[in-house]
């Protein structure tokens, strides 16, 4: 049986192997599993961020870890509706609708991980 690709290798494969070799090795396989935080402040952190620079193309695939990680659907909003008081009303407006999209795409609206991931 082949191996599952990552999704850094599923996205850009062998047209840029060194991004995604650093992608799955040092990203993922080490910075994401360091102690100082749990894999939810991560999330939470991450989206923040993305959401802040306005990086739609990365914030998906990260709102639906940060739901993996624990973080509910009403977590989320607050922390994006938060957030567009210091990053810009469109950024928050932006990460809210894409949430709002991957929430429906679950097929829930859920407020718990566990219900919103049913179906991603």
């Amino acid at each position: 049986m082949a191996e599952q690709q990552t999704p850094a290798q599923r996205l850009l494969g062998d047209f840029a192997p060194k991004i995604v070799q650093l992608t799955d090795d040092v990203l993922f396989g080490d910075v994401w599993k360091r102690p100082g935080l749990s894999p939810r402040d991560r999330s939470l952190v991450t989206v923040a961020v993305l959401a802040a620079t306005y990086r739609p193309d990365q914030l998906g695939s990260h709102l639906r870890l940060a739901l993996t990680n624990g973080l509910t659907q009403d977590e989320l909003v607050e922390a994006l509706t938060h957030l567009a008081f210091y990053a810009g009303w469109p950024s928050g407006m932006a990460a809210l609708t894409q949430l709002k999209t991957i929430t429906a795409e679950a097929g829930s609206g859920a407020s718990t991980p566990a219900e919103a991931l049913t179906s991603l």
